[in-house]
């Protein structure tokens, strides 16, 4: 049995999950802070207390670039800057006396859907989250891509769509993510997300994201060569209006002689993270097991 922890942009996402089944679950608001490694702790425990049994292992994800060596978060933003250097296998090891497998929240999440969700069985895949940024992960031959350092995969949202457009927050110019994200919504006033998929007042806004999330998509499947693209979020409510156009262009602009992939949106993405995580903390070693390991 599992408990599965997602340090998510607006909520901390917990659950317990035993042989792909939920048997409890529970979310509360992130304050941006070091209070909310004790409120999580708390509701862990109230979780486990209701499943009347204990943990095997422990899973945790979060919005940012974890060490594969170290399971430390390395890169983060502003409201889990707390985390980032964190030793959160020490504080799993301290609050529930299990070490924890540490994992970026995309791909905990392409790992959920290839495993029980919207793709399960699949080996080659590319995920992309759609909302405050753009989330990506790659999956090849069975294999999460994390790279030498855990940035392979993950920063699909950062490569240049407009060489000549603005400088986004990780230093790039022109990412995806600097030109089509709820941030770049919040930034240039008081539209949502949703109110431009909601009707054609802001038809024109709506066009340049479809554009710019199909652009990204085309490059991580050029990269890649996924037999499948997970598109997820919370704008992907709007469904066939998100999907479509995004198919359509990668369509349009495919290399030649790939074969274009099938295109899925999950029906329960909220829980492909706690998924993913009851995975890789059934089968990924911790970093304490390493540490023993070697000596």
């Amino acid at each position: 049995m599992e408990l599965c922890i997602d340090f998510g942009g607006t909520e901390i996402k917990l659950a317990v999950i035993d042989d792909a089944r939920v048997l409890a679950s529970g979310r509360i608001p992130v304050e941006g802070g070091a209070a909310d490694l004790a409120a999580a702790a708390v509701e862990a425990r109230r979780l486990l207390a209701e499943t009347a049994r204990g943990a095997d292992a422990v899973g945790i994800a979060v919005p940012g670039v974890v060490d594969p060596a170290t399971g430390r978060m390395l890169h983060a933003n502003a409201k889990y800057d707390f985390l980032r250097d964190f030793d959160l296998n020490g504080w799993s090891l301290r609050e529930f006396e299990l070490s924890a497998v540490v994992e970026n929240d995309a791909r905990a999440a392409l790992v959920g859907e290839t495993s029980t969700g919207s793709a399960a069985g699949e080996r080659d895949a590319v995920l992309v989250t759609l909302g405050t940024g753009i989330g990506t992960a790659a999956l090849i031959n069975g294999i999460p891509l994390r790279g030498r350092t855990g940035h392979a995969g993950i920063l699909g949202g950062h490569v240049t769509i407009d060489i000549d457009g603005p400088v986004c927050p990780c230093g790039n110019i022109g990412c995806g993510e600097a030109l089509a994200s709820s941030r770049t919504l919040r930034e240039a006033g008081d539209v949502k997300m949703s109110d431009i998929f909601a009707s054609d007042a802001h038809a024109d806004v709506r066009d340049g994201f479809l554009h710019v999330w199909g652009a990204v998509v085309t490059t991580l499947v050029h990269s890649y060569d996924p037999a499948v693209v997970i598109l997820s979020g919370g704008i992907l409510r709007a469904g066939a209006a998100v999907r479509e156009p995004i198919e359509t262009y990668v369509g349009a602009h495919l290399w030649p002689s790939m074969t274009a992939p099938r295109f899925v949106v999950p029906p329960e993405p909220e829980l492909a993270v706690a998924r993913g995580l009851s995975v890789l903390a059934r089968t990924t070693p911790s970093p304490a097991t390493h540490s023993q390991e070697d000596q």
